[in-house]
C-alpha cells in the first residue's frame, strides 16, 4: 500500500524515537569528541625513566596557603590512583600520619627545603629509586573549577629531577572544558555524543580526576 506523501515525515520521527535516537545528524559537531583539547605544555623530563627506577614514593599532596587540609586528604587517593594508572613504576604512598611522625609535617612541598636526608631516607624505608611530590599552586572549589598542579620526580640517588610539571587547569579555559567532559564520556568513540557527563565541570572531585590523569600522562616513558 503507498503512504501518503504527508505522512512520511511522522512516521520518520516514530521511528527515531523508538529506537532511541540512536544517531545524530552529522552536521552536530560535540566539541567533547572533536575538540580542540587542552594540551599540558609546562613540564619538562627526562627521554625516558631510568631502568633502575622501578618503585616510587608519591608524598602526601600538598596545598599550602591554596587549600585547606581537608581538601588535600581527600585528592590524596586521587593522584594515586591517576599514577597507578599510568603503569609507569611501581607506586607506594607516604601516609601523612607516617610523615608527621618521621619528619614533623603532614605533608612536605617540593619548593621548600627538605628535612635533612629526607629522600635517602624515604628511599630506604620504603625501598624505592625516586619520590614524587605534588603540590596545589591554585584552587577553587566553585565555578569556575580551578586547580593549580605543580609536581617532581626525584631520583633518591643522586637527587636529579627526572620530571616537573607546573600547570594551571581552569574551567575558564574552553580548551579544559572539552578535555573534562572527553575524560568523563561513558562512549568516548561511540555514536551517542549527548549522554556525556558534565558533572564534572561542577564536582571539584572529579574535576581533579581529569586533573591527575592529564598530569601524570606527561611522565616520560619506561
Amino acid at each position: 500500500m503507498k503512504l501518503p506523501p504527508w505522512l512520511l515525515p511522522g512516521l520518520a520521527c516514530a521511528a527515531c524515537v523508538l529506537a532511541g535516537c540512536a544517531t545524530v545528524h552529522p552536521g552536530i559537531a560535540d566539541p567533547a569528541r572533536t575538540g580542540p583539547f587542552f594540551t599540558p605544555h609546562n613540564h619538562v623530563g627526562a627521554p625516558r625513566i631510568p631502568a633502575a627506577v622501578r618503585r616510587v614514593v608519591l608524598l602526601p599532596v600538598h596545598g599550602g596557603e591554596f587549600a585547606p587540609v581537608e581538601m588535600s586528604e581527600s585528592l590524596d587517593p586521587v593522584f594515586a590512583a591517576a599514577l597507578e594508572k599510568q603503569m609507569r613504576f611501581e607506586v607506594v604512598t607516604l601516609p601523612r600520619d607516617e610523615c608527621q611522625k618521621s619528619f614533623g609535617v603532614p605533608d612536605i612541598s617540593s619548593a621548600s627545603a627538605l628535612p635533612h636526608d629526607f629522600l635517602r631516607i624515604v628511599g630506604e624505608k620504603y625501598g624505592a629509586q625516586a619520590v614524587l611530590f605534588v603540590d596545589v599552586t591554585a584552587y577553587r572549589a566553585y565555578r569556575p573549577l580551578t586547580l593549580g598542579v605543580r609536581a617532581k620526580l626525584a631520583n633518591v640517588s643522586d637527587r636529579t629531577l627526572l620530571w616537573t610539571f607546573d600547570e594551571i587547569f581552569s574551567t575558564t579555559d574552553p580548551l579544559v572544558v572539552n578535555s573534562v567532559r572527553r575524560f568523563y564520556s561513558p562512549d568516548e568513540f561511540g555514536a551517542v555524543p549527548f549522554d556525556l557527563s558534565t558533572d564534572a565541570l561542577r564536582s571539584p572531585g572529579r574535576f581533579a580526576g581529569y586533573v591527575a590523569d592529564a598530569v601524570f600522562k606527561t611522565l616520560p616513558p619506561r
